[in-house]
């Protein structure tokens, strides 16, 4: 396939920050954007989405390869990948695998693994804290407040929308205010951990009454975000906690609760820790902050044993390439993949594909939205297609 026309447009996400759009050949692709970022993550742009878009927009079309196969992204790397930053590389990326698609009458999952057949599951957040509920003072330290059920996407939409009602319902009840919601559609709430894990709890309750279905309850402690000095810094019903006490602490959270998925848990230096708390705790301990979908940084993680589970968000690294190894990699040493989802988005559905295509274990992805909607929207377009 020839790549005939590009156009690179800057957009607004669903924080009303702009991000890019790449179309090629009459394909498009948005870029998602993080606000919870990890250190390590790979700077979104070479400079700012402004200059990857003048960068993109003046790329002799004569310049690019000619791309055939998933592998011939390589060719696009090797010529742009050190000109442009991780947005812009996935969103180009991706445009040329959905016009290479198209150019094969297929669709994107299609191109990528015609053998696809079982869906991620759906993680939803809930209930909202930390750096994606900005907009209140007093909220839980934790970031989620996640469900998921062993369901398709069809039926996953709706037993997750009635976990986010239900938890509206009890969240009204204990205050005066009407419960708005945060930058992914989650409920905030100014009360703490675990006073939310309660609500959880009762929300899974309620569930299982109304629907028979188990509803499983995680967490995604986001602790870089309160980590300072060697100490974790809780805000809301105050305390610190060095190491020892932090992993003691979570271990006993998810005991009490029976939590199912545990997100960066600890600081993301801290392999040897979240090692400690693969052996003390039964249910997914989760790098992201820890992995950020970086290559060496999952080997590593790997190798202590310090995850069994990892976020996979392709805008953290940008190159498709190193995506499908890191899910290939995780594959192998039985890692559960969670496709993610960013705190800004738009309604550019590519990661419903790619989790799809690659058989990923879950997708991350409110239900709540027309931006978090359309990734599961598309897996449920690809399920009824498969019937």
């Amino acid at each position: 396939m020839k790549i005939e026309t590009i156009r690179a447009n800057l957009v607004l996400d669903s924080r009303g920050e702009e991000t890019i759009e790449i179309t090629l050949n009459g394909c498009k692709t948005i870029a998602p954007a993080g606000k919870s970022k990890g250190r390590y993550e790979t700077p979104s742009y070479k400079k700012n989405a402004e200059g990857d878009a003048e960068f993109i927009n003046n790329i002799p079309l004569k310049s690019f390869p000619e791309i055939n196969e998933f592998e011939h992204l390589e060719k696009i790397e090797k010529k742009f990948k050190k000109e442009i930053g991780a947005n812009t590389l996935f969103a180009l990326e991706a445009s040329i695998l959905k016009a290479l698609a198209k150019s094969k009458r297929l669709e994107l999952w299609q191109l990528l693994n015609i053998n696809a057949k079982i869906f991620p599951r759906i993680i939803s957040n809930t209930i909202g804290g930390g750096a994606h509920s900005s907009i209140t003072k007093i909220k839980p330290d934790f970031q989620e407040f996640l469900v998921t059920c062993n369901k398709n996407p069809s039926l996953s939409r709706v037993i997750n929308e009635k976990a986010h009602e239900n938890s509206e319902v009890i969240i009204k009840n204990l205050s005066a205010n009407p419960p708005k919601k945060n930058d992914e559609n989650a409920w905030i709430t100014d009360e703490d951990n675990e006073s939310v894990l309660e609500i959880m709890k009762n929300v899974q309750e309620n569930i299982f009454d109304e629907t028979g279905t188990h509803l499983d309850i995680g967490l995604d402690c986001a602790t870089s975000q309160f980590y300072k000095n060697g100490k974790y810094n809780y805000l809301n019903r105050k305390a610190t906690r060095g190491k020892k006490e932090q992993i003691e602490y979570i271990a006993q959270l998810a005991k009490k609760y029976n939590l199912f998925y545990i997100e960066d848990p600890l600081d993301e230096e801290d392999f040897e820790g979240f090692a400690e708390l693969v052996k003390s705790c039964n249910c997914l301990i989760v790098g992201d902050d820890l992995t950020v979908t970086n290559f060496k940084r999952t080997e590593k993680a790997i190798k202590m044993e310090a995850i069994t589970g990892i976020i996979i968000k392709p805008n953290q690294t940008g190159s498709l390439i190193e995506v499908k190894k890191i899910i290939d990699l995780c594959q192998k040493f039985n890692i559960k993949t969670i496709m993610s989802h960013r705190s800004g988005e738009t309604e550019d559905n590519t990661i419903a594909d790619l989790a799809f295509a690659w058989q990923c274990d879950f997708i991350k992805t409110p239900v709540i939205g027309k931006e978090r909607l359309a990734k599961v929207n598309r897996l449920i377009e690809i399920e009824m297609k498969l019937k």
